[in-house]
């Protein structure tokens, strides 16, 4: 609670799916000045406006969560929007934030950030030993400079940021939109769709055989409050539950759990993208004490109410 106490806390994109629990986290812990600008406000890929909204809030923390994400056929749609835009917002917020005396700034990376054979579990050592996978990789390499950025102003001008590496997330406010989701909200989608229409099959991209690793957004939340508190280091770090499941066991446990009784069909035209991914999660409980509480069956469960509830 001291911690957070008559600070001026800058959380971008706090109005998105992370950022919402985020501020919500941070609330909880006694922060009372915190600030979520929008990007109709301040676009973050412009020098000028950064600088505005930096002199607007006086932030003695920053929170850098604003991000233009999406899923697969999002990443490949558009690569060039995806890198141009996540590596300007980084690069002026560091830059100008070290400019202004910014006391902390935690960076959310990503974990497309690895390449794309990286061996499991994912450590942290692994991160530059390969290119992403090819169908988000100007995202995931945009994201990454900012690790570079970070340490290299921790050396040069003694600039206090971290870097975090969270895995794929999912829970209540999650984006549920076709054309950007990210798997559990697509899938979680389909099946409630295919469960209304009567429909005898879903179809689900890829072959099912990849892998991932899924964290319940309110301990992400609570483990990127928890860094910012505790952790002052130049190395990533990352954020996840340490399971695995193949995206077709996922699938039937979606299909299941929203009550489509039909078929799995899978449509291998479409990319698996990274084959697998699960994390070493030992740094982060390390360095910070954070693991994942969850279980992931109830974050499901959670995660389906919410959207049923507000999908209207």
């Amino acid at each position: 609670m001291s911690f957070w106490n008559q600070k001026s806390v800058l959380v971008t994109g706090g109005a998105g799916f992370l950022g919402h629990h985020v501020v919500e986290e941070l609330r909880r812990r006694g922060a009372t000045q915190i600030h979520t600008p929008r990007g109709r406000e301040f676009d973050l890929r412009d020098q000028g406006q950064v600088q505005q909204c930096l002199k607007e809030f006086k932030p003695e923390i920053i929170l850098h969560l604003a991000a233009v994400v999406g899923g697969i056929g999002a990443n490949r749609k558009h690569p060039g929007s995806f890198f141009y835009d996540n590596a300007m917002m980084g690069i002026h917020l560091m830059e100008e934030s070290r400019k202004l005396g910014v006391a902390k700034m935690t960076v959310v990376g990503t974990i497309c950030a690895y390449p794309k054979f990286t061996p499991v579990p994912f450590r942290e050592s692994e991160l530059w030993n390969g290119y992403p996978e090819e169908t988000n990789a100007p995202y995931g390499l945009a994201k990454k400079m900012l690790l570079v950025q970070s340490q290299a102003y921790r050396q040069e001008y003694g600039f206090n940021s971290i870097y975090l590496l969270p895995v794929n997330l999912y829970g209540p406010r999650d984006n549920f939109n076709p054309e950007s989701s990210h798997v559990i909200p697509a899938l979680i989608r389909k099946a409630i769709e295919a469960r209304e229409a009567g429909a005898a099959e879903m179809v689900c991209w890829g072959t099912g055989k990849a892998t991932r690793e899924f964290l319940y957004v309110e301990d992400c939340a609570r483990g990127i409050v928890t860094a910012t508190e505790r952790y002052n280091g130049s190395e990533p770090v990352n954020l996840g539950s340490g399971m695995e499941i193949s995206i077709k066991d996922l699938s039937q446990q979606i299909a299941d759990l929203c009550g489509f009784q039909g078929r799995l069909v899978w449509d291998t035209s479409k990319p698996d993208g990274q084959p697998r991914r699960c994390l070493d999660t030992s740094r982060a409980r390390e360095l910070f004490g954070f693991q994942a509480e969850t279980p992931f069956v109830d974050g499901l469960r959670q995660t389906i109410a919410w959207y049923e509830q507000n999908r209207s």
